[in-house]
């Protein structure tokens, strides 16, 4: 029985340690580290794409202060396992969850007290990198250092902005209710834009349980192709 126990705390220690939070952005090399990102409560993940807390994860504490964006630049979001930890050393997130990265954008009219219930357009994905190989966007990401690069688009008018990192464990997502969300916002000022305002999509809203990216066996049969959930990406 002693056994038995031991064994289970460790893998529930195990699991606890795979999940991750999305913790800094840096702006082109510069690094903002935490400064503008809607901190989650925990680094474990949302199952449910009912729930609000779809938008930018639960129990989240405000940021202190946006970060200041060029349109047309780029921004790197950052992933680690555990808040603050960002060793190279470890997994940015573990435990063979693989799975896509997206990331989306807002537009609101202020990024620091935002809840995320405005509408969202795509701005990245990265879903099954390498059939063959079995690599996965946040495959990619743990190469990275938990780092994953994207462009703000050039077009989008100037102002406040939400901008949501997120990437899908489907490790366990053969049966509904599997999957893991991860996400974080980040509060961004964009300057220098255009007049652009995309069309979004509503969290919750944009995914479905039963989506072909969200209810998937990632094991068995072997997955060849992947249909990353959301909208197309915003090529304006």
């Amino acid at each position: 029985m002693k056994l038995s126990v031991l064994t289970l705390a460790a893998g529930m220690v195990a699991m606890t340690s795979a999940h991750a939070t999305w913790q800094q952005l840096w702006v082109g090399s510069t690094d903002m580290d935490s400064t503008c990102v809607r901190k989650p409560a925990s680094n474990n993940p949302v199952t449910s794409v009912s729930s609000n807390d779809i938008r930018c994860n639960a129990g989240t504490t405000a940021p202190t202060s946006t970060c200041s964006v060029a349109a047309g630049s780029k921004v790197s979001v950052e992933m680690h396992q555990q808040w603050g930890d960002r060793s190279c050393a470890n997994e940015a997130i573990g435990g063979a969850h693989h799975g896509p990265v997206i990331v989306y954008m807002s537009k609101v009219t202020d990024a620091l007290t935002a809840d995320g219930s405005t509408k969202w357009f795509k701005i990245f994905e990265s879903g099954l990198v390498d059939a063959t190989a079995g690599k996965w966007g946040n495959d990619v990401l743990n190469d990275n250092c938990g780092k994953q690069e994207v462009t703000i688009p050039a077009s989008i008018a100037s102002g406040d902005y939400l901008l949501r990192a997120e990437t899908i464990a489907l490790h366990s997502a053969g049966s509904s209710g599997g999957a893991q969300f991860y996400m974080s916002c980040y509060a961004l000022k964009v300057t220098g834009g255009g007049s652009a305002s995309p069309s979004g999509v509503s969290f919750p809203g944009a995914y479905s349980a039963s989506d072909p990216g969200i209810l998937i066996n990632i094991y068995y049969p072997v997955v060849t192709s992947y249909t990353v959930p959301g909208p197309a990406v915003y090529t304006g």
